[in-house]
């Protein structure tokens, strides 16, 4: 440790603060309503001052890295910062989502938003992972309390199931990564991802027949974290079952530190078996945009449908990473900033879709897609924010979602990856009849009671206004998110 380690270190040591005073308060005895409305805003200004520590951290990096933390496990780049960034967003968005969903549901509040504050800390961490040992943990300290988050109402049967499936798959998912590592360091004799490039590299034909398998291991944690076919079987179950706010996040908190380390270690460690492991997750993007939009259509519970939607975003990203090194380079569009700039995109029409589900869920309890029959005329805010979200996950013009799927499909057109992009645009066609189903009962669908009108609470409408604005922002305005993310897609 050196005397710049807490200056590099500084977001998540206020994340770990905040964390501790979170928990304290929940110690101290007094007015329980009171201590209830204390533990979000406190948790909120963590974050932000998380982010303000990224940001300052930003301004101060002009070539990766600016530095490294704990001999070189974790190093601060532009690539790490961005993507915790995103991280502290998410948490930021799905505390504010928590607010009045919460209160009522379970008296352990401060356990609640201090473990909201874990999982940010552990997504700040993966994604910062130069090491193998790093990598593997910071994604079990966000496995394991996602899993707790996932079954956190105990009194619910269905979040109770939803935890231990997601704990029981993830299990094995991990068991299967942490035996990938082990082969790499068997063949190394290093965990570090520049060392195992540098030793892979001088003997690349000898070690080929371990490299391959080991790192279809490692794609089993990672494809677990970004819900890729065939990893996905937990999706589904835990999005219905958990929390709905706790679902928003596992939407994309999770997904965004799989993909920073599929591409920090895929790129770093083993960009000599670039062919390799294109063809594989050429497959697995292929595989994932097909089966979860075809399986989407047949949904009844909205919650569902967003998890194969989930599922299907994954797939359309991994094309952004197949297409690195495909013929990109000094053309319109590059792979790794098509991810950037799609999970951008992505987080804040997620969880903004998720913040109407939520609403309407705490105003009648359903999550039955026929349920949202005649909601326009209940809540004209929450039919039109949901409208604006679904077409930003179907890729409509004007919208966030489309300058993310048209930088990634342009990557593939670009490196003549012609099949990804047929099929990425063909299930996209697919994706819009389900969105579009959903709004039809929204918005041309009579309501089959006389239903009364929906109140949104403060929290939701700010939530909604945020994601709401920034999603048409980054669709109408991109040219600040596209240079952002393209500074930040530099891993050397």
């Amino acid at each position: 440790m050196t005397t710049r380690t807490p200056f590099l270190f500084l977001p998540q040591l206020i994340l770990l603060l905040t964390t501790l005073v979170v928990f304290g308060i929940e110690l101290v005895p007094g007015d329980e309503r009171r201590r209830k409305d204390w533990l979000p805003a406190i948790a909120l200004t963590g974050l932000g001052g998380a982010a303000m520590a990224i940001i300052f951290l930003w301004s101060r990096t002009t070539t990766p890295p600016a530095g490294s933390i704990l001999a070189g496990m974790i190093v601060v780049d532009r690539f790490a910062l961005f993507f915790q960034i995103l991280a502290v967003t998410t948490t930021a968005l799905v505390v504010l989502l928590s607010t009045d969903y919460m209160r009522d549901r379970t008296p352990d509040q401060g356990e609640f938003y201090g473990l909201l504050l874990i999982v940010c800390l552990a997504i700040t961490l993966v994604v910062a992972a130069a090491d193998l040992l790093m990598v593997y943990v910071g994604i079990e300290l966000l496995s394991l309390t996602s899993y707790v988050l996932t079954g956190y109402l105990r009194e619910d049967r269905k979040s109770t199931e939803a935890g231990i499936k997601y704990f029981l798959f993830g299990a094995t998912a991990s068991a299967a990564m942490l035996y990938g590592m082990s082969l790499f360091y068997g063949a190394t004799r290093t965990t570090n991802l520049a060392a195992i490039a540098t030793a892979l590299s001088e003997a690349e034909n000898s070690l080929r027949g371990l490299v391959i398998p080991a790192a279809v291991f490692l794609l089993a944690g990672f494809g677990f974290k970004i819900a890729a076919v065939p990893f996905h079987q937990w999706a589904p179950d835990a999005y219905e079952g958990a929390p709905t706010p706790i679902t928003a996040f596992l939407s994309v908190g999770p997904k965004t530190a799989g993909f920073a380390v599929l591409v920090r270690v895929f790129l770093i460690a083993l960009p000599n078996f670039y062919p390799d492991w294109m063809a594989l997750l050429s497959s697995i993007s292929i595989i994932t945009m097909i089966v979860s939009n075809l399986v989407a259509i047949f949904q009844t519970n909205v919650k569902r449908m967003m998890a194969y939607s989930s599922i299907s975003h994954a797939g359309y990203i991994l094309i952004g990473i197949v297409c690195w090194g495909r013929g990109g380079f000094g053309g319109s569009f590059e792979g790794i900033s098509g991810v950037l700039i799609y999970l951008l995109a992505y987080l804040f029409t997620n969880v903004g879709a998720f913040a109407v589900i939520t609403a309407f869920e705490e105003a009648t309890g359903s999550s039955r897609i026929e349920d949202y029959a005649g909601l326009v005329s209940r809540s004209p805010a929450l039919a039109w924010a949901m409208l604006v979200f679904l077409f930003s996950l179907a890729g409509i013009p004007g919208t966030g979602g489309f300058i993310g799927k048209l930088y990634v499909f342009g990557a593939a057109i670009q490196a003549r990856a012609y099949t990804l992009a047929v099929v990425g645009i063909i299930t996209s066609v697919i994706a819009a009849f389900y969105y579009l189903n959903l709004l039809r009962y929204v918005f041309f669908q009579p309501p089959t009671e006389n239903p009364k009108s929906i109140t949104l609470s403060a929290t939701a409408k700010i939530t909604l206004i945020v994601t709401c604005v920034l999603t048409l922002a980054i669709g109408l305005y991109a040219q600040p998110f596209l240079q952002l993310a393209q500074a930040s897609a530099n891993l050397w």
